[in-house]
């Protein structure tokens, strides 16, 4: 499989158009749990253009009742970002804060031991703090909001390293 770029820039533009709104194509889950890692994904797949249909591991959204688990969950987001197995879609890794580029992601959690939220860095230029990195999101909708203003225990910085496609 080739690993092409990711396009960071449709990325982050499609996070600026839709940080608070709702894109009608996509359901909003706001009511049911949040919205953050539905839009983080919408973001991510404006800049990787492709989704992965593999039953229960893939990456894809169908419609509200039929998508994969890492579309909506923050826990299985991450889990597909730095799996190890070839399959099409975005590919990603933990990294260092100062590594961070727009249309990376970022998670935190607030408490207990499991990652609640997943904005997309819509700025960042090898940050040396929190102060440095602005993200945008649903569930606390936010655009350029500073990720030192959010209250969290833990971060872990998620960067998009590029998209597996199909042949050579």
């Amino acid at each position: 499989m080739a690993l092409r770029p990711y396009d960071r820039r449709a990325a982050v533009l499609y996070a600026h158009e839709w940080a608070y709104g709702r894109n009608p194509k996509f359901y909003d889950y706001e009511r049911i749990g949040g919205d953050c890692t539905n839009f983080a994904s919408q973001c991510l797949f404006a800049g990787s253009g492709i989704m992965d249909f593999t039953p229960t591991y893939g990456w894809y959204y169908i419609d509200a009742d039929r998508k994969a688990p890492a579309w909506t969950g923050v826990p299985y987001l991450y889990q597909y970002l730095t799996r190890e197995r070839p399959s099409v879609g975005p590919v990603g890794r933990e990294c260092a804060l100062w590594e961070l580029e727009p249309g990376d992601i970022v998670q935190l959690r607030f408490q207990g031991e499991v990652f609640q939220h997943s904005p997309v860095v819509v700025q960042a230029d090898h940050p040396q703090s929190t102060e440095e990195v602005f993200v945008a999101a649903h569930s606390y909708d936010a655009d350029h909001r500073p990720l030192s203003s959010y209250d969290y225990e833990a971060l872990r910085c998620l960067h998009i390293e590029g998209v597996r496609w199909p042949g050579g």
